[in-house]
């Protein structure tokens, strides 16, 4: 897979008002180079024509294009590859229906990172760092130990995600994350490019 620094991810909650398109191109002219659609709640349908806007919006940019859970969506618009849960599709069964692309896996402890590496991922999330409320399921913050040791113990790209803003992002690079995800701080920012070019200005800045 192609290197990245800033992960996008869809969060139509947090921009009322304003296309589900709109937004996430702001996102990429500001630097994000990968973008994930996640939604859990609209019908297949709907989801199905988010995938295929987000997709043709993507290869115009020539930039990753992710599917959150949804494997058969991700196949049917040819994304780039899928993320998936502890609680999703084993890895192993959807590396038989996706073939080479990517696969991306949340991680919230070292071993559940470790696996994956070894079961083939081609990245994986790490967190959520902070707390979070874009995911009204989502499991305690696992703190910056866990990016630290990550990045001594893991050799596969990883990006650290959950409650990341860039009030604190400063604190996950120097625990050794090189990659980052957003999703309210992003979309729901008044100056969604300008958030993401200050993103990637801290990212670039730790080098």
């Amino acid at each position: 897979m192609k290197d990245f620094r800033l992960y996008a991810i869809t969060g139509e909650t947090f921009h009322p008002g304003r296309g589900l398109v709109e937004v996430m191109e702001e996102a990429i002219q500001g630097g994000a180079d990968i973008i994930q659609l996640r939604d859990k709640t609209s019908s297949r349908e709907e989801l199905l024509r988010k995938a295929k806007e987000l997709r043709e919006l993507t290869r115009q940019y020539n930039v990753t294009f992710i599917v959150n859970d949804h494997v058969d969506i991700a196949m049917e618009v040819d994304a780039d590859g899928i993320h998936l849960g502890q609680g999703d599709m084993a890895l192993s069964e959807a590396r038989q229906i996706v073939g080479d692309k990517i696969i991306g896996i949340s991680t919230h402890a070292i071993e559940e990172a470790l696996l994956a590496e070894e079961q083939g991922a081609d990245y994986i999330g790490v967190g959520p760092i902070y707390a979070t409320n874009t995911k009204p399921d989502a499991v305690a913050p696992v703190s910056l130990s866990y990016v630290r040791e990550v990045a001594s113990r893991i050799s596969i790209p990883f990006v650290a995600i959950g409650g990341i803003k860039l009030s604190n992002v400063d604190e996950v690079i120097i625990a050794g994350a090189t990659r980052v995800c957003a999703i309210s701080e992003i979309v729901g920012s008044s100056d969604v490019a300008g958030t993401c070019r200050a993103f990637i200005e801290k990212l670039e800045g730790s080098k």
